[in-house]
């Protein structure tokens, strides 16, 4: 089994982006590849141990939700085969994809109080304006998962904590 971690690319092809996990190179014909890494990071910081096969996993989990979502909603998948040329540690681990506008938005699902959730239920007994019960420590399992979305942040930025209603209204300006 290989478990060596994949940590940086380095592709003969020019770059467009490089996230926290993703990096993102131009094709020849326009469209683009998503390549996921196996980085860690956490609270906008990239740690210098990765997991492996964490970019498999997540790809995977991407081209499930594409496949599942077929039909309802439009994406920019147009395949997860490697293009030719290609190093083979891109199997499985890399999307081609169309050009799209993006929408800002990152959809946080949280089932445990952590982070800055907790910080915030210290304070006021909410967590992005939810009221939580009274009580709770640090790290309890929440009565039910809470929906907690925010801005998509570039690297090194805040986010914005939004409601429900007003990322739903952000993804529709957009």
């Amino acid at each position: 089994m290989d478990n060596s971690i994949i940590s940086q690319t380095d592709l003969k092809l020019k770059q467009f982006s490089r996230g926290k996990v993703r990096d993102t190179y131009e094709l020849p014909d326009g469209n683009l590849l998503m390549v996921a890494s196996d980085r860690l990071s956490a609270f906008d910081v990239i740690f210098p141990d990765g997991i492996p096969k964490k970019g498999r996993v997540l790809t995977q989990l991407s081209l499930f939700w594409f496949e599942r979502l077929k039909g309802i909603v439009d994406s920019h998948l147009i395949t997860s085969e490697v293009p030719s040329g290609l190093p083979d540690y891109l199997e499985g681990r890399c999307m081609v994809v169309k050009k799209a506008k993006i929408i800002p938005l990152e959809c946080v699902v949280r089932g445990y109080l952590a982070g800055s959730g907790w910080k915030e239920y210290q304070k006021s007994g909410t967590v992005c304006g939810i009221k939580l019960p009274a009580g709770l420590k640090n790290a309890s399992k929440l009565p039910t998962p809470i929906f907690t979305p925010s801005t998509k942040a570039e690297k090194g930025k805040g986010k914005s904590w939004l409601g429900q209603k007003h990322s739903i209204q952000s993804a529709h300006l957009h």
